[in-house]
């Protein structure tokens, strides 16, 4: 009975400890492809190729959901494979898609028509890979009416974090929230769209100022999948045991693992 967490890199680990807490009688399967991060820099076509690999690795470690804690592999390769590749009995989710809903006022599942919210100018911040899909305006504009979603690319926070030199990483940030304050000046929320990016929250929310709300998906995946996983307890699957997998370097990944989450974290080669 386990449920799988897949992330181009480390930045999944913040989703896997909010939903460990949310739901600590779950055994979590986490798989991290070191190798091959940052996705964030890569074609479509690269970044489908390597999640479907992944997440059937997931599916043959028994966990027939996977929470795909990435934004670059939900916007760039979900609806594809929730289209022709998932098998009728595993499930894949997103982890845009429970921020959107709680920044438009809704609750989980409400496909009710778009209508006017209170948050009108949103900043996003996410890779290159995620920003050139527009995935988040397009989950927008079917929630809500008159919503401005003006999108910045943060090139190079995501390798400096996995680098471990967050002083590069919140260098970056900074540049990266001047930019698109130059075109949206005075943005109601900020929307951090990338699983990394809560590592640098505090970054973030110093550069846009205090009277911004900034928005990570933490929290808020780990409710949905508990609401998710109350529905549908049959979604957890055979496995029994919570594991750590990565291809990258296990003895450099867990380190930086244990760095980022300040506790023990030993992984294993996938």
């Amino acid at each position: 009975m386990a449920v799988g967490i897949f992330d181009s890199g480390l930045g999944g680990l913040t989703v896997l400890d909010a939903v460990q807490q949310r739901l600590p009688d779950v055994p979590f399967v986490y798989l991290g492809d070191s190798a091959n991060a940052p996705y964030g820099v890569r074609s479509p076509e690269d970044i489908y190729k390597l999640t479907t690999t992944s997440v059937q690795r997931l599916f043959d470690e028994g966990c027939d959901l996977v929470i795909l804690a990435c934004n670059t592999a939900s916007a760039a390769a979900l609806r594809k494979m929730q289209e022709s590749w998932i098998p009728k009995d595993k499930r894949v989710l997103g982890v845009f898609v429970p921020l959107i809903e709680a920044l438009t006022e809704r609750q989980w599942g409400d496909n009710s028509p778009p209508r006017e919210v209170a948050i009108k100018h949103v900043a996003l911040f996410a890779t290159p890979a995620t920003v050139s899909s527009r995935a988040f305006q397009r989950e927008f504009a079917f929630r809500a009416i008159g919503v401005d979603v003006e999108a910045q690319a943060c090139g190079g926070v995501v390798d400096a974090i996995e680098d471990g030199d967050f002083i590069l990483a919140e260098a970056l940030v900074r540049s990266h929230v001047d930019a698109l304050k130059r075109k949206m000046p005075t943005p109601d929320a900020a929307i951090l769209g990338c699983t990394h990016y809560p590592l640098m929250a505090e970054a973030f929310q110093d550069a846009l100022g205090a009277d911004v709300a900034v928005y990570s998906q933490a929290n808020l995946v780990a409710e949905s999948l508990a609401d998710y996983l109350d529905r549908r307890p049959e979604m957890i699957g055979s496995g029994t045991q919570s594991a750590y997998l990565t291809t990258g370097d296990p003895k450099k990944v867990s380190a930086r693992a244990t760095q980022f989450l300040r506790r023990q974290i030993t992984f294993t080669a996938a």
